[in-house]
């Protein structure tokens, strides 16, 4: 009883924050304070996604596609670059230097020339989310295969287990959680890395959408959009969570496991 009362207040918590932050932007709005061409309120945001929902969601498939496109491909290089620097740990010393300096650099300011080398088509975009995206993944799987116990590695050399081996059976499951982690992270980006690239050169996209409702002045239909991009980045980011679960059944038992412990003591 005491652990569902809890549930309930923690998701009480952030939904009572949300609405807080919802009155005062109506209040805002409402009173006049600031201007409704400058902060159109809620219901012209949601009325404006409304009325223009068909031609919004054309633009936004574009950026999933390319969000997508780009958060598996990051998702690849990190997965492999990350093994080959446990492997090799002069790899590491070389790459990983490299890789930090890479996130130092705005992304607004790589998007000009990736839309200078390869055009006005999906391919600057999803390399702007592939490097947007690459780094906290291959991070976390790096932090992961650093993480694993020296006895459990120790333990299967002596039973003359391979590198191929060890590398399945203990360092892939302990590095599951911070791989997630970094995971939950780049998704979050994708869309946003999207719609950043589509902002400086493209045809269809939210990034372009944006550009044209605010050279137009159409602030509610901008706020729209940035909804829009909220709600795509976090159903990423749902799917994200469900994928761990998939991947990682025990973590759900272990929670039950904590839950009986609690209320039996």
């Amino acid at each position: 009883m005491k652990r569902r009362s809890e549930n309930i207040r923690d998701k009480l918590l952030p939904a009572g924050a949300f609405a807080l932050i919802l009155l005062i932007w109506w209040g805002l709005s409402a009173s006049g304070i600031i201007p409704g061409y400058m902060l159109p309120s809620p219901w012209d945001m949601i009325s404006a996604l409304v009325r223009d929902f068909p031609n919004l969601m054309t633009h936004a498939w574009v950026s999933i596609q390319e969000a997508v496109y780009g958060l598996i491909i990051g998702v690849l290089l990190a997965f492999g670059l990350a093994c080959a620097m446990d492997r090799f740990g002069m790899l590491e010393k070389a790459v990983l230097p490299l890789l930090v300096v890479t996130q130092t650099i705005p992304t607004i300011a790589i998007a000009p020339l990736l839309v200078l080398w390869m055009g006005f088509g999906m391919a600057p975009k999803i390399t702007l989310v592939v490097i947007t995206t690459f780094f906290p993944v291959a991070v976390g799987l790096l932090d992961g295969f650093k993480s694993v116990d020296p006895d459990a590695v120790a333990l299967l050399r002596s039973m003359n287990a391979t590198r191929w081996q060890i590398f399945r059976h203990v360092k892939i499951p302990a590095s599951l959680p911070f791989f997630f982690s970094g995971l939950r992270v780049s998704a979050s980006y994708a869309v946003v890395g999207a719609v950043i690239s589509e902002w400086l050169g493209g045809f269809e996209g939210l990034g372009v959408y944006m550009t044209r409702v605010r050279k137009a002045y159409a602030f509610d239909k901008m706020f729209a959009v940035i909804l829009l991009i909220v709600i795509v980045s976090l159903l990423l980011m749902k799917l994200v969570s469900m994928i761990k679960s998939a991947a990682m059944p025990w973590l759900k038992y272990r929670k039950e496991t904590d839950g009986t412990q609690r209320r039996t003591a």
